[in-house]
């Protein structure tokens, strides 16, 4: 494997070019389509997008959105969460789960991680008071988190229970789907994500008719019948071009999974000297929206990798509650995410990886660890 340092790669964390012959083809018409019979906004596709996502989900409804933000944000509201109320959630995520809490009116209290980077399950009930209301937990990095046990917890305090599963469609536990636990789940679908967009998208996801029906209102200012507002909420309806295009890469995200996969197993085998690859317990069915590493002399590593024309990506470098917005409340015990902070780091493990370039990346990880 080291031979191939001799060679000279550049390697981007994540292309968003379309380059796909076919794929573009097929994207191109699915936007005709919509331009020819003109329902722009809520138009057919939606309508199918959505029921393609509940049946992926293994969920009755789908509401398609316009952000994976809107979705956090519109699942909580339908909730009826807001002045008042506690939501606890993880330390390490991007912000916007955070941001949706405090958007609603409510309270973030912020739990420590585990290794596998996603909320420790066993911290939660500590941190339950009279104020909580639902628990809000992350499938970061594409795998599910302790989520049984998390709706356990939920089940015996009377809580609610939202999947953050932004990073996660199609990821599973034991068969059954991120977003099919709680009494609502949110995905994310921007250009960055698995199932992707090309422009913002979300989706939320849930068993219960009249949530969803709360969500189709929300999505829309707040109406009902497209009239008379019951509820004052932003417009987050989702785009009927996007639907269309998304349903193009519905046909293809299983061959996304299945490359990045491989990707993946390749990094366990290659860096398991090196540095901490992530795990994949059994039951577990990871997508890997990230492939992330947790390495000794990050900041290092990361400065060599570029050097050799390797992108990575820290996600996230400063945790939840340390964001200046956040910072005066009351500060968080979190010691392991504090640790892991500052050693994660994101390498190029995407569907579009050559084997060549993998093999680059690994050899140039090895190298900088003299393994």
């Amino acid at each position: 494997m080291d031979n191939i340092l001799s060679n000279t790669y550049r390697v981007p964390f994540l292309d968003l070019r379309v380059r796909d012959t076919s794929l573009k083809n097929e994207l191109l018409q699915a936007v005709d389509r919509v331009l020819t019979h003109g329902r722009i906004l809520l138009g057919p596709e939606v309508e199918q997008f959505e029921t393609r996502i509940a049946e992926l989900s293994q969920r009755r409804y789908a509401v398609g959105v316009n952000s994976g933000t809107d979705a956090l944000y519109f699942a909580l509201r339908a909730l009826e969460i807001g002045a008042g109320d506690e939501v606890i959630t993880t330390s390490l995520s991007w912000i916007a789960t955070a941001n949706a809490i405090n958007l609603c009116g409510a309270r973030p209290v912020f739990v420590d991680i585990t290794e596998d980077l996603t909320i420790n399950a066993e911290l939660i009930e500590a941190a339950i008071t009279s104020r909580t209301k639902a628990i809000l937990p992350v499938h970061f990095t594409g795998r599910l988190c302790d989520i049984t046990r998390i709706a356990q917890i939920a089940d015996e305090h009377g809580l609610y229970l939202i999947e953050d599963a932004a990073p996660s469609f199609g990821a599973s536990y034991n068969g059954s789907k991120a977003g099919s636990f709680g009494h609502l789940g949110a995905f994310s679908m921007n250009p960055m994500k698995l199932l992707n967009a090309y422009g913002e998208a979300g989706a939320v996801v849930t068993d219960d008719e009249e949530l969803r029906d709360r969500l189709v209102s929300l999505r829309y200012a707040g109406t009902v019948n497209k009239e008379d507002c019951h509820f004052p909420s932003p417009n987050g309806r989702i785009d009927t071009i996007q639907a269309a295009m998304m349903l193009v890469g519905l046909g293809r995200l299983d061959d996304k999974v299945s490359r990045r996969r491989a990707n993946a197993k390749f990094y366990d085998e290659a860096l398991g000297e090196a540095v901490i690859c992530p795990k994949e317990p059994e039951g577990y069915f990871n997508v890997y929206y990230t492939y992330t590493i947790i390495a000794e002399r990050r900041d290092d590593l990361k400065q060599h990798l570029e050097a050799k024309g390797i992108e990575t990506k820290v996600q996230h470098p400063i945790l939840m509650p340390y964001h200046t917005a956040y910072r005066d409340l009351p500060k968080p015990n979190i010691p392991v995410a504090e640790d892991l902070v500052q050693r994660i780091l994101c390498i190029p493990a995407h569907e579009d990886l050559g084997t060549d370039e993998a093999e680059y990346v690994a050899a140039s990880i090895r190298e900088f660890y003299g393994v």
